[in-house]
């Protein structure tokens, strides 16, 4: 870094990997690191990687520090600052900016982004101002002092402690969720449909937001990746007690409303909480601090310490049992989750409990359980669940495949816009005559909804009633128009291709997959769908160039292998098609449908006592792979191995009791 002419520069390597001058326009936060922004062509603002630590040297800051200290990070890795992942204009501006209009042109992959403040104002809270000032200025009695939203829902409320139990309680229930989803758009994982949010207006109608899923959250609802607080927050008993942000802390300070434990003392009697007794450690040492147990830090951007918002109870016993952290080991490193267990139930004289308690449900479903899919409908249909945790578990069963026709109706009819998000979302397992219950949602008040219920049900258009077919055309309409806000983006652009590709519409899709390749020459499933397409047409040499271009520019891509593997099955070329199919298996080690076509592949050509063998090792790794088990136990007895076979169908009947397929080959071998 360094000044010229009293401006700002770097001297680092630029988009070919060539070192160059590149001046610094802004500076990017303040607390506990701050960012440095280039302006690169077309309005292009990119976020170096090198970034300043702005902690106190006694706290090891004062220094320039790498993002990414652990990585070689080149012109060519998608974590480079000159690439796509490093934009400021999508990645970054709508939270820490206000009135943000991102203003991107497609036809010329430009950006003319444009703000009202280049920090976080008042209007980004409180909505626009001119009323407020009007109101202001006249010294009226508007009870609304000019303000768009009120967020007055701590008003008039305390908390007192119930005289038997001593738990807190809210003197008045909290009946709205005001507050909360003003803090949602920053402070939550989620995509942006569309510019002009503002305060007091429907948070799901501007942005679509992530659910506890894998890999962001572990299987008990931890944070893991950089999910930032809101969805750890929703899953939490404080939310369910009608806490709000602003009871801990003070939003114009930023800073909590009491020190320390004083902090949760304004609910939670100190005398039975902040002693000893409850938290077994010393006065004042780091495990008598009820952050560290209840609300486990984990730093994200190397130094950035974020505290997981869930309020859980310390579980060492699920981390024996599920493999999630806890609490304990995270200061106990010496010691391993057996031993904190033990100390555990010596305490307790048994495991600890806590408000979360669909851990093993969504491990099942992770680890491809037999019992995962009825897990998953009992907490989806669960009442008693926050409904963050019933969406989840409704989105889980929709990523394992399993249809649970009770779960999706009420669903459909919850008066939480997740769990109806999440409706919508597993639509494309639905099957297509029960489709028609999804039909409410392309009306339903907030656009993340409305555009889901758009694209699931784009198949099934036609069948819809006349006034439904209306509300698909309105819904899908606001489907493309979020694609073509994100058409800075190669994956919008894909599915956006996907999208016309099932309406029929071919050179659509095809101009949608160029544009996501112009953006990023080795996004590999802009080439797989685009292959797909050109399929479809009866174009295979086309799709079969299309993939061998994609591998040009992303040679370890599993996906592209994979599918020229399938292009070269339908072409005849054996050899080379099983050849493609074990690379794809080779580079994607973890996606069991790799290594499930790989095997058809090698029994379809001859090779029997191979695809057994492939399969074996499979159903072993993914014990819930319905169709890896049928067809080990197919291949198996068509080699007369019927004990193997028999042993086979017996362990996919315990997984799929009702699968009609599994009862016709139990049925064979009898």
């Amino acid at each position: 870094f360094f000044r010229r002419d009293g401006r700002f520069f770097v001297r680092t390597d630029g988009p070919g990997g060539t070192l160059a001058d590149f001046e610094v326009r802004y500076t990017f936060g303040v607390y506990p690191l701050q960012q440095y922004l280039v302006e690169r062509p077309r309005g292009h603002l990119q976020a170096l990687s090198i970034a300043w630590d702005a902690r106190p040297a006694a706290e090891g800051g004062q220094r320039w520090f790498h993002l990414y200290p652990d990585e070689t990070i080149d012109h060519r890795d998608e974590l480079h600052w000159t690439r796509r992942q490093q934009n400021w204009n999508f990645m970054c501006a709508d939270c820490h900016s206000t009135h943000v209009e991102k203003r991107y042109d497609a036809a010329n992959d430009a950006y003319a982004t444009a703000w009202s403040e280049i920090s976080v104002g008042c209007e980004a809270c409180h909505g626009p101002g001119s009323a407020h000032l009007a109101w202001a200025a006249r010294k009226g009695d508007d009870p609304t002092r000019g303000l768009t939203v009120q967020l007055d829902e701590r008003r008039g409320v305390t908390w007192t402690r119930d005289a038997d139990s001593g738990r807190p309680e809210r003197t008045r229930p909290r009946t709205s969720q005001r507050e909360i989803d003003v803090c949602a758009p920053c402070h939550a994982r989620r995509s942006q449909l569309a510019d002009g949010y503002m305060a007091g207006a429907l948070f799901a109608d501007h942005y679509l937001p992530a659910l506890l899923e894998a890999p962001l959250y572990h299987a008990d609802g931890q944070q893991r990746d950089e999910v930032f607080v809101w969805g750890s927050w929703l899953q939490s008993r404080m939310h369910q007690a009608g806490v709000t942000c602003s009871d801990c802390h003070d939003p114009h300070t930023q800073r909590l409303r009491a020190p320390g434990n004083a902090v949760c003392a304004q609910c939670h009697d100190p005398a039975t909480y902040d002693a000893r007794s409850h938290h077994r450690h010393p006065a004042g040492s780091t495990g008598a601090q009820c952050v560290e147990c209840h609300m486990p830090r984990t730093n994200y951007m190397v130094i950035d310490g974020r505290r997981d918002h869930s309020m859980r109870v310390p579980r060492p016993d699920q981390s024996v049992a599920l493999g999630v952290p806890n609490a304990c080991n995270r200061c106990h490193r010496e010691q391993d989750a057996d031993w904190a267990t033990a100390k555990v139930r010596s305490w307790l004289g048994r495991d600890a409990t806590g408000f979360e308690t669909f851990a093993t449900a969504f491990h099942a479903a992770e680890r491809g359980a037999p019992d995962a899919a009825r897990r998953l409908a009992e907490v989806a249909t669960d009442a008693a669940q926050p409904a963050i945790v019933r969406a989840s578990a409704l989105r889980r069963l929709g990523t394992i495949g399993a249809y649970d026709a009770v779960a999706v109706r009420r669903a459909v009819a919850d008066t939480d816009v997740l769990v109806r998000l999440a409706a919508a979302g597993v639509g494309s397992i639905v099957p297509p005559e029960s489709r028609g219950a999804l039909v409410s949602l392309l009306d339903d008040p907030n656009r993340a909804v409305r555009v889901e219920a758009a694209r699931v049900l784009a198949e099934a258009r036609v069948s819809l009633p006349a006034e439904a077919q209306a509300a698909w055309q309105r819904a899908a309409a606001e489907y493309v128009a979020t694609l073509r806000f994100n058409a800075d983006r190669p994956e919008s652009n894909v599915a956006l291709g996907g999208f016309h590709a099932v309406l029929g519409q071919t050179e659509q899709a095809e101009a949608a997959f160029a544009a996501a390749l112009r953006i990023d020459p080795a996004f590999e499933p802009a080439y797989v769908n685009a292959a797909d397409v050109l399929r479809a047409q009866g174009r295979e040499a086309e799709a079969v160039a299309m993939l061998e271009r994609g591998l040009q520019q992303a040679p370890g891509g599993a996906s592209l292998h994979h599918a020229l593997g399938l292009a070269r099955v339908r072409t005849q070329q054996t050899e080379a098609a099983l050849q493609s199919l074990r690379r794809a298996t080779e580079l994607a080690p973890d996606v069991p449908r790799y290594a499930y076509v790989h095997a058809v592949a090698m029994h379809s050509t001859g090779r029997p006592t191979a695809a057994i063998a492939l399969l074996e090792q499979a159903v072993r790794r993914w014990p819930g792979d319905r169709d890896i088990g049928l067809a080990l136990a197919s291949y198996q007895a068509g080699a007369g191995r019927l004990e193997a076979a028999r042993r086979t169908v017996t362990m996919l009947r315990e997984r799929f009791p009702a699968d009609p397929d599994v009862d016709s080959l139990a049925s064979q071998l009898r």
